[in-house]
């Protein structure tokens, strides 16, 4: 059974679909990130950038464990190790990773500024609003959903027709959209696949996983050192 260092976030909930959809047992360790637990020795052996989620593997290569940070270095293990949600062909690879990485450098962090400037630095002690940041994120995000939206004109997935480990980066991310200060009004693909990724049993399983976790420390000074302070 796979070990996966996990907080319910858009970037451990990549991992749970995944997990969920591939049918790949799992065992849940919650790192509760607004308690500091991702910087415990024992999670910086696995997780060496103290960030969630990590996993440990013991049927990794040649039948020997291995742990993997990064949640998009574990979606292509995953795929790798189950020959699932990578497509068929080179072809369809190439469409798969080329998503994942806009997911990784665009879409993750441009729409995890846009959620901390719009939702966390207001709440903070003191508040932080700052009209800039909250403007430049916000408009960031709107111009890749767009992306989006028109990638999605033509193909059920982002991919193509098949599902892949594309769709589990994006979904959890853009699932916020409300949050962001985003509108579907104008995105219709975009609206439709969220939709119907929503419907997926394994989709469904994995957003669910943790759920009595969230909020769990997450509010606060303290949380806010761990969160956000220098390390």
């Amino acid at each position: 059974m796979i070990e996966l260092h996990y907080w319910p976030t858009p970037n451990g909930q990549k991992i749970t679909i995944a997990l969920e959809e591939m049918g790949l047992p799992y065992d849940l360790r919650p790192v509760n990130i607004g308690k500091g637990e991702q910087f415990a020795p024992d999670f910086l052996k696995i997780a060496p950038n103290n960030r969630m989620p990590a996993i440990v593997d013991p049927d990794g290569p040649d039948g020997a464990p291995v742990s993997i940070f990064e949640s998009g270095a574990i979606l292509q293990y995953l795929a790798r190790k189950t020959g699932k949600l990578i497509g068929t062909t080179e072809r369809d690879r190439i469409e798969v990773e080329q998503w994942l990485m806009w997911q990784m450098g665009g879409v993750g962090p441009m729409a995890g500024q846009a959620h901390h400037f719009l939702i966390y630095a207001p709440a903070m002690e003191p508040p932080q609003v700052l009209p800039y940041a909250q403007d430049r994120y916000r408009n960031e995000v709107a111009r890749l959903y767009g992306v989006l939206d028109r990638r999605l004109a033509d193909r059920p997935f982002v991919a193509g027709d098949f599902l892949s480990i594309a769709d589990c980066a994006i979904w959890p991310w853009v699932k916020g959209w409300e949050k962001q200060q985003q509108v579907l009004d104008d995105k219709p693909n975009l609206a439709r696949w969220i939709s119907e990724l929503e419907q997926r049993p394994a989709f469904v399983a994995g957003h669910a996983a943790g759920a009595d976790l969230r909020g769990n420390g997450l509010q606060g000074s303290e949380a806010q050192k761990h969160l956000f302070g220098k390390r």
